[in-house]
């Protein structure tokens, strides 16, 4: 698959108008799957407190889970590249916790980056790691670790004060050094003048598609996971009826003794 996807590749594809493309993984088979498949950025997302642990937000997923994960979808994987998401409470610490934490994620994990959710209020953090050169991907309007704050996951910027804020919050991480900037659950229009007020790409998600990029949980898009549907999220395929259609026939084959036959066994 060639080198890896670079902080001045990802650059350039903003440059050239080549829209980029973002998908979560969270192992080692599903890395290697995404991977051969062309895609430009692996999120490895704080997601996974959903969509593999079964938690109810993602506030419950632990620095040390997200080593975990990060470090099987770097091995899964060889020319995109691999974002750590930071957990909640991680950038909620001194700058100095927050870099110590990015130490240990780079060099346990082997990533390319890590993911900080917020805006004018991390922009300290975020240029204190940019710095000592670690590759952060910012995120705005709609954060995850923000859901008990906004009161569910509901769409940001409707009003003009809201919409105000975030196009604030984006200047702010590109000013503190972000290479590339999620744009998350906020109107197409804002979307669209945040990304041409940037240099830097911008990965939308709910965000409409005059963006740089797009990122979708790789559950929701295979439709693995039903929970939670939301209206920007396109399924690709019907995932989770195929896997239980499947499972159903081998439980079927096995409870009537039609599996294993003679060609699935050995004789010495």
């Amino acid at each position: 698959m060639g080198r890896r996807v670079t902080v001045p590749a990802l650059a350039r594809m903003k440059e050239s108008a080549q829209r980029i493309v973002s998908v979560t993984a969270y192992d080692y088979t599903f890395a290697k799957l995404v991977d051969r498949a062309g895609v430009d950025i692996i999120l490895v997302g704080d997601s996974l407190g959903m969509v593999v642990q079964g938690h109810e937000t993602t506030l419950p997923v632990t620095l040390e889970e997200m080593i975990y994960h990060t470090t099987a979808v770097v091995r899964g994987s060889e020319r995109a590249m691999v974002v750590c998401d930071f957990p909640f409470g991680v950038c909620q610490s001194p700058k100095e916790v927050v870099m110590a934490a990015a130490i240990k994620v780079m060099k346990e994990s082997g990533c390319d980056g890590v993911k900080i959710e917020g805006g004018q209020a991390v922009a300290e953090t975020i240029k204190f790691l940019t710095a000592q050169r670690i590759p952060v991907v910012a995120h705005v309007g709609l954060t995850p670790q923000s859901v008990k704050y906004f009161g569910g996951f509901k769409m940001q910027g409707r009003s003009d004060s809201e919409a105000e804020q975030i196009m604030a919050d984006a200047l702010a991480v590109e000013a503190a050094g972000a290479f590339a900037v999620v744009l998350e659950g906020i109107p197409r229009g804002l979307a669209s003048r945040i990304s041409q007020a940037l240099k830097i790409p911008s990965i939308g998600i709910g965000a409409g598609a005059e963006c740089d990029g797009q990122v979708l949980v790789l559950y929701d898009l295979l439709g693995f996971y039903g929970d939670i549907k939301p209206k920007f999220v396109k399924q690709y395929m019907q995932g989770g009826e195929l896997i239980q259609s499947a499972l159903e026939q081998y439980a079927k084959e096995v409870r009537l003794g039609e599996f294993p036959g003679l060609e699935h066994s050995q004789d010495t």
